[in-house]
Formats: C-alpha cells, sequence, structure tokens
C-alpha cells in the first residue's frame, strides 16, 4: 500500500479488478436506499408547512398546526411580512414508555412569510379549523389589479 501511494500507481493495478466495481455498487445502493426513504432520520420539528395562495383582492396563508391552540399563536404583519409563531404542546408518555418511532416534536415555532404586494394590515383575520390556520390577507388598493376599459 505504501509503495502505491509513494510511486502514484493506480490501485486496481495491485488489488482485484472488482475493488472498485464494489465501491460503486455499495455507493449505488445508498442512494437507492435514500430514495426509498429521503426523510430517513430527518424530522419536521414543529416548523409548520405553509401555503401562500392568492385572488383577487387578498393573499391568503394556510398553515398545518394540528395540536396547537388559537390561543397559543402570536399573527402580526408588518409592512409586506406575516410572522405566524406559537407553542405546540404534545402530552406525555406515560413513565416507562418505550419509543419504537417519534416523528412528533413539541416546543416553539416562528415563520415569517413575505408577501408579494402590499397589504392592508388593519383588516387582517384569522381562523383556526380542523388544525388548519387560514390568514386572510387584504391586499393594499393600489397593489389591486385595475380593470382598464380600451375605447375605441
Amino acid at each position: 500500500m505504501i509503495y502505491r501511494r509513494l510511486l502514484n500507481v493506480p490501485r486496481w493495478r495491485f488489488g482485484s479488478p472488482f475493488d472498485e466495481l464494489h465501491r460503486m455498487r455499495q455507493q449505488l445502493e445508498q442512494i437507492v436506499e435514500h430514495a426509498a426513504d429521503p426523510h430517513q432520520g430527518t424530522t419536521a420539528g414543529v416548523f409548520p408547512l405553509i401555503n401562500l395562495t392568492e385572488d383577487k383582492d387578498n393573499y391568503f396563508v394556510r398553515a398545518e398546526l394540528p395540536g396547537v391552540k388559537a390561543d397559543d399563536l402570536d399573527i402580526q404583519v408588518t409592512a409586506n411580512n406575516l410572522a405566524i409563531s406559537g407553542e405546540r404542546k404534545i402530552a406525555t408518555e406515560e413513565e416507562g414508555a418505550r419509543y419504537h418511532r417519534k416523528e412528533r416534536e413539541e416546543g416553539s415555532f416562528s415563520r415569517m412569510i413575505g408577501l408579494p404586494g402590499d397589504i392592508d394590515a388593519d383588516r387582517v383575520n384569522a381562523k383556526m379549523e380542523n388544525g388548519v390556520l387560514t390568514v386572510a390577507v387584504p391586499k393594499a388598493e393600489a397593489a389591486k389589479p385595475k380593470q382598464i376599459t380600451v375605447s375605441s
């Protein structure tokens, strides 16, 4: 081995011609294993997933917050941003319980969502239904599309 390193001789000349194929096969198996379960070893934590949509008059932010009570949320708007923060609390398991899988996390979370246009912060409203928070953010009059008539 020292001989190969000192003289910069390629490894395949002194080892099995299949060593490199074996290494490539191991790497390919790791890639396929990760592709089968890309979330393996990762958790989402308490970071809520969101969708941001819009119609003619409003932006709508929908956040998945199962198990979070409306009283545990803090929603604020500033300029073109919406901030959602709060805390998810999960009931503790009985003493001595052994986990086989633990994907649900508890703790504080915070999301800052940049909105694509100007908003009317005085008319924002929010509701929680079936673990989904929906925040309706009205567009400012200047940001709403205007219908232009064409004269002939």
